[in-house]
């Protein structure tokens, strides 16, 4: 709780005003910072699901959660920042009347949120989140309604990570690999996902050509895995070729030098020995 005076009235008002100019600050701190555009926007709910695939939804009834889990909201994206400050005085009147109403102990009813992964999105309470944060408080009590994905939520913070999400998906989709394979799969290049599908169907393709036989997207993924990337991978990290990269950012990277140099889809020592020089 921040500073009482006694006066609920005139330490409501504070709260807005010191509310209002730490969300100013915090704009002018991002510019000279040169940081991106989206650092101090609240991520907003039908994108982030978009991206990552919504296959179903459960209500879990009232939870204590956490205020800084809630990183986004339904339809208020322009009235709060990030962090849930006001983004201007148009809100003061309602914000004030539920600082007073917080500040005199009066009940306040559960917000409304929808969960996804660790993420929380208000759909009905935005102005108690405010106040809530502004009063230095770190839980609150909501109506949790889950939402379950194609993919996890895992590693979203601003909005330009739903590109490399949504890509992802789509690469999951296309590619659709399980478990430790799935999880080996990590490119922090969103257009990298879609390179990588064409070379899994490509390699696909030529397989089924020397088989003679159909092969369904499930059985290329899963023998692509096995039969090309992990044994690949083994030869990179020996030849010590993978360095700061993920597996797949290494494996894309050499496979393209491969054929560059050598016009070969095959991996052999030879192909280790130029990629190491080239």
């Amino acid at each position: 709780m921040q500073s009482d005076t006694g006066f609920p009235r005139a330490d409501a008002e504070n709260d807005f005003l010191r509310a209002r100019r730490k969300q100013v600050l915090s704009r002018l701190a991002a510019w000279l910072r040169r940081e991106p555009d989206d650092v101090n926007i609240m991520l907003p709910f039908d994108e982030v699901v978009g991206a990552l695939g919504r296959t179903g939804e459960r209500r879990l009834g009232s939870q204590v959660i956490r205020l800084d889990s809630i990183v986004g909201s339904m339809d208020r994206t322009r009235d709060f920042d990030r962090r849930f400050r006001p983004t201007s005085g148009r809100l003061r009147e309602r914000w004030e009347r539920l600082a007073r109403a917080q500040r005199r102990g009066e009940p306040i009813p559960p917000i409304e949120v929808y969960r996804v992964g660790d993420l929380h999105f208000v759909s009905d309470g935005h102005h108690r989140v405010s106040v809530a944060i502004a009063l230095g408080q770190d839980t609150i009590e909501a109506y949790v309604t889950e939402v379950r994905t194609k993919i996890s939520a895992d590693g979203i913070r601003f909005r330009g990570d739903l590109i490399v999400k949504n890509d992802r998906r789509l690469f999951l989709e296309r590619v659709p690999l399980s478990g430790h394979a799935r999880a080996a799969m990590v490119l922090s290049d969103p257009w990298q996902y879609t390179i990588l599908s064409e070379t899994v169907e490509a390699w696909g393709f030529r397989l089924m050509q020397d088989e003679s036989k159909f092969l369904n997207r499930t059985e290329i993924a899963a023998r692509f895995y096995a039969e090309e990337f992990e044994p690949v991978v083994s030869m990179l990290r020996q030849a010590g070729l993978i360095g700061d990269r993920t597996e797949a950012e290494a494996y894309l990277a050499v496979s393209e030098q491969r054929y560059r140099l050598m016009r070969t889809h095959r991996w052999d020592d030879d192909v280790i020995a130029k990629l190491r020089k080239g």
